[in-house]
């Protein structure tokens, strides 16, 4: 069983960059797809990014290509999210979350996805 714990939330000004991070622990990073997932106020988590085992599949929320980034280092058992020229509406608590997969494939369904972390509280201001 891995265990997720993200960081790198905070203030930001719109226009300004975050880098989120997550380290794994307890298991391979290696075996699980892992993507980010965000959650507003009274909305719904919605699917960010994911990126497959390997690394050789990515996907991103069709509005947010462009500005915010993937990356992850296996041997570090770490996954990032770089995000840039945030706005307002990028405001939420962010969720990085491991998909065990056998297949070089991103989900973006959130019931797909097998552990969580606890989250990190994005918050840009206009």
């Amino acid at each position: 069983q891995v265990q997720l714990v993200e960081s790198g939330g905070g203030l930001v000004q719109a226009g300004g960059s975050l880098r989120l991070s997550c380290a794994a622990s307890g298991g391979t990073l290696s075996s699980y797809t892992m993507g980010w997932f965000r959650q507003a106020p009274g909305k719904e988590r919605d699917f960010v990014a994911g990126m497959s085992r390997r690394g050789l599949t990515t996907h991103y929320a069709g509005s947010l290509a462009g500005r915010f980034t993937i990356s992850r280092d296996n041997a570090k058992n770490m996954v990032y999210l770089q995000m840039n020229s945030l706005k307002p509406e990028d405001t939420a608590v962010y969720f990085c979350a491991a998909d065990l997969s056998l297949m070089e494939m991103v989900s973006s369904i959130a019931d797909e996805y097998d552990y969580w972390g606890q989250g990190t509280q994005v918050t840009v201001s206009s």
